[in-house]
């Protein structure tokens, strides 16, 4: 039976190793250099880069007096690593329907490849839970990070934390992720500033020092970065997203792919739309098809930049989820789309009356509207250019 790296050093009788001399025993033993740092980072440090495979013992002397001046130092210098539970296995949700980049996504997740990928699209049109049930399907592991203008790197990496009195070091999700050998969702990346650079070892895939205890952490087999974001990291020139900054250009590099993610075709969204009536009890399919349609308009509409909001997926489904409620089309309509302006709510909604009085094809397609312009029926149905309102 081949012997762990442990084991072979047991058998070289040495009180104390060189991190050079651990790499290099499994090197001639042909044991994975990310299995070799990854037991540097267990073993017991005598000094800078020295270690010994037993940890001293532990005494328990009467404790002298200490003077107030050292106390801080001495509670530094016993710090130790914690953990938590969020490294998990997604739950499957029965709502979700595959579509888009979910298959190429679901295939760099089975690659079990270091494989950095960026995801670009609108807000609400399935990014986050594309890769959450992907990892979900596969039973893989996964960490989601939410990033924010102030998120830095004690966020990421970790820090120094008061947990029982005692000053603790706290490994953060990102070296969660790495040791645990799972997905890392670094959610809404374009949210960040130039703190997040802290990242750039762990896009590489090379093991990284944690500055603050003296551990070199290496990723394990399967640690993946997959990030979302509404931009491709040169900021928002409509001013849709505010909060969206430009993100260094070294950065951005150290991602192998870029994905586009648009919003779902008609046909898909109407099986999202249908999934979430059916989650909530509603049975009003008809209710579904007016929606689509609706918001199809609206979306050819906004991309002719005849409009400045679009209605996204999500948008739908939380109006399926206030019709359940309400059990009113206008009013579960008129509630989720109140944070626009009284202009574009008005338009809005007169739209989908006109909508909702007219007749569906079998494609969902408009074959009738009574008191509508003629150019919204052309737009919608794809036989002329879009229009504005």
């Amino acid at each position: 039976m081949t012997k762990s790296l442990k084991e072979l050093l047991q058998d070289a009788g040495q009180a104390s190793f060189t991190r050079q001399e651990i790499l290099s025993i499994a090197t001639e033993n042909s044991i994975d250099t990310k299995l070799a740092y990854k037991l540097i980072g267990s073993l017991h440090r005598l000094k800078r880069g020295v270690y010994s495979l037993n940890a001293p013992a532990v005494s328990a002397p009467v404790a002298p007096e200490v003077p107030q001046t050292a106390i801080a130092n001495i509670a530094f210098r016993g710090v130790a690593s914690v953990s938590n539970d969020e490294v998990y296995v997604p739950p499957v949700d029965p709502t979700y329907i595959k579509w888009g980049e979910y298959n190429t996504i679901m295939k760099i997740i089975k690659s079990n490849m270091f494989f950095p990928t960026y995801i670009a699209g609108l807000s609400g049109n399935g990014k986050t839970m594309m890769v959450e049930q992907a990892c979900a399907k596969t039973k893989r592991e996964y960490v989601r990070v939410q990033i924010s203008p102030e998120t830095d790197e004690d966020d990421l990496i970790g820090g120094f934390r008061l947990v029982n009195g005692e000053t603790v070091f706290q490994k953060g999700p990102v070296i969660k992720a790495m040791e645990s050998g799972c997905v890392l969702l670094i959610d809404e990346i374009d949210r960040a500033t130039n703190k997040i650079m802290c990242l750039q070892g762990v896009l590489e895939g090379s093991p990284i020092l944690l500055k603050k205890t003296g551990e070199v952490v290496a990723p394990a087999d399967g640690f993946n970065v997959i990030a979302t974001a509404n931009t491709k990291g040169r900021g928002s020139d409509d001013g849709r997203f505010t909060a969206a900054s430009i993100i260094d250009d070294a950065f951005l590099e150290r991602f192998v792919c870029v994905i586009d993610q648009a919003f779902p075709q008609p046909t898909i969204e109407r099986k999202i739309v249908t999934a979430h009536m059916t989650k909530f009890g509603v049975e009003d399919f008809e209710f579904a098809d007016k929606l689509i349609a609706w918001s199809n308009v609206i979306r050819k509409t906004f991309e002719a930049e005849g409009v400045e909001e679009v209605v996204s997926t999500r948008r739908l489904c939380h109006i399926i989820k206030c019709f359940s409620i309400f059990n009113d089309r206008m009013k579960s309509i008129n509630m989720c789309i109140s944070r626009f302006d009284e202009d574009t709510r008005t338009a809005f909604l007169d739209l989908y009356t006109k909508i909702d009085e007219s007749q569906l094809n079998a494609d969902g397609e408009v074959v009738e509207f009574d008191e509508i312009p003629q150019d919204l029926v052309n737009q919608h149905n794809k036989e002329t250019e879009p229009a504005p309102f």
